[in-house]
């Protein structure tokens, strides 16, 4: 599998299978899910009829029961699969937490997923994704300084 990320918007013909969120407080923590040990954004496939926003705001409420405002697009990781099928787009955008309410199982699969916040620099490290990772997260970081005025991270790591 090759995973590339671009840091513009997914070329015509090329379809978005999932949108994912870089999630932070106010200050400058991110929010990650965790499943079985493993570290991830929250997000997944959009429903029909359902854009991006939309998308990631029905994905976060139902994985981690998390509110959020203001989602602006970053970028997209390209996947091929290397199977002969065409490759798609998974979409990241970052997103300010509004209210992150009590654990609950996600209506799609029951699942309960821990949540942690965490500073970017750990986020990179937790989510172990390599480079593209790494430019995904520091690219997250420096739209929202820019947007959303960000200026400081705090480095606590705190289950919620």
């Amino acid at each position: 599998m090759i995973l590339t990320w671009h840091n513009d918007k997914v070329p015509e013909g090329i379809k978005i299978k999932q949108v994912y969120g870089l999630l932070f407080m106010k200050d400058g923590r991110m929010l990650l899910r965790i499943e079985d040990g493993f570290h991830s954004l929250a997000g997944g496939k959009p429903e029909s009829g359902e854009d991006m926003i939309a998308t990631l705001k029905r994905e976060v409420i139902e994985e981690v029961n998390t509110t959020i405002y203001d989602p602006i697009y970053l970028g997209y990781q390209l996947v091929d699969e290397e199977n002969g099928k065409d490759p798609y787009a998974q979409v990241r955008m970052i997103a300010m937490i509004d209210t992150i309410g009590e654990s609950l199982p996600d209506p799609d699969n029951g699942k309960t997923y821990q949540r942690l916040l965490t500073c970017p620099s750990k986020a990179i490290k937790y989510l172990n994704w390599g480079e593209v990772g790494k430019s995904m997260v520091e690219a997250s970081v420096e739209l929202a300084k820019e947007t959303f005025g960000l200026t400081s991270f705090l480095d606590k790591d705190e289950m919620v």
